[in-house]
């Protein structure tokens, strides 16, 4: 009895070694966008299924806070880190911390470029190539604004990247005058709004066409063009907002390119147990293409461009109902999806 009883006490013991080998931290830079509570269930969910746990800290958009937030999450027993950077220099010293401690790196959504760390993203370039695809189609000539990302964010230059390398010819050839380009600070609404608002001031309201490279900033761009009077242009997103899909279906946005959040915060949390467990992430590969080349582990998912031509498919995937998708759409002119 008494051995029975004591093989039982080890195996808790170690089941409970096990559970606290594979504490996840998570560090958030903030949780302005609505997008990042959609990643935080699915990376929760994926834990629990995994049997993993775990712990976070919200940086609320400092990265002086987002230092401390890491060393806080490693005090608690963090066996592996999944970190969505606020700036993609200032977090490097918290990562190499955790590389002295050896505990594993995921850049969540934002390039951290150091050795070691592992990067899960969508495929940003490609993303920024649909977001000037579908606006180009809609307007191929004309003036056009590009409302860019956060400058501390890499992704800002991957999408600026994409939306060239698809208006280029047009520029060159003339068709497309660039007649204000911005960034957004923190990817803040107010920030690309107020950039907005004087840019039209700027072109005397002269602008045919908006590339805007989230929806965050397309919803400050619809609102200083609906504040001027400034109707029907063409404006890109992307993330899959709520409020964007709505203005998608509205009309006020031309195309908001879906990154399932779901199927990003569920490879971000299996991959950060493997790497938990010493054991390589699989699906990933080899890639080198940030601006200071440094060669990481990644895998990149595949991002689907949303305009009112194919919104059921938001809807069918259950992203967002029917009913918050279609509210204030006139139904007679409104796209299928709402009918």
């Amino acid at each position: 009895m008494k051995l029975k009883t004591t093989l039982t006490a080890l195996a808790l013991g170690l089941a409970s070694a096990g559970a606290f080998a594979q504490v996840v931290g998570v560090s958030w830079s903030n949780f302005q966008e609505e997008r990042w509570k959609t990643d935080e269930k699915a990376i929760k969910d994926q834990l629990a299924k995994l049997g993993a746990s775990y712990i976070s800290a919200d940086a609320g958009g400092s990265p002086e806070k987002q230092l401390s937030d890491v060393d806080s999450l490693i005090a608690k027993g963090a066996k592996v880190l999944i970190v969505l950077a606020m700036d993609k220099d200032a977090i490097l010293p918290a990562v190499n911390k955790a590389a002295q401690q050896k505990i594993p790196v995921v850049a969540y959504d934002r390039l951290i470029e150091a050795p070691g760390v592992f990067y899960i993203t969508f495929d940003n370039v490609e993303v920024g190539r649909m977001q000037a695809r579908a606006v180009f189609e809609a307007q191929p000539k004309g003036n056009y604004v590009m409302i860019k990302g956060s400058p501390t964010d890499p992704n800002a230059n991957f999408l600026r990247g994409g939306q060239q390398e698809v208006l280029d010819a047009a520029i060159k050839k003339g068709d497309i005058k660039i007649v204000g380009e911005e960034y957004t600070d923190g990817w803040k609404p107010e920030v690309a709004q107020k950039n907005m608002e004087q840019i039209i001031t700027k072109t005397g309201g002269k602008i045919d066409a908006v590339v805007a490279s989230n929806d965050g900033t397309a919803g400050g761009v619809v609102a200083a063009l609906t504040a001027k009077g400034i109707k029907g242009i063409p404006v890109s997103g992307q993330d899959g907002d709520h409020a964007a899909l709505n203005r998608v279906a509205m009309g006020s946005q031309t195309v908001s390119v879906w990154k399932d959040a779901r199927d990003l915060g569920r490879d971000a949390a299996t991959a950060a147990v493997s790497l938990a467990k010493g054991q390589k992430v699989a699906g990933a590969a080899a890639w080198a293409g940030g601006e200071k080349k440094v060669s990481l582990q990644a895998q990149f998912l595949k991002p689907v461009p949303i305009t009112a031509k194919n919104l059921d498919l938001v809807v069918k995937a259950g992203w967002i109902k029917k009913e918050d998708l279609c509210k204030g759409v006139d139904m007679a002119k409104g796209p299928a999806a709402c009918k």
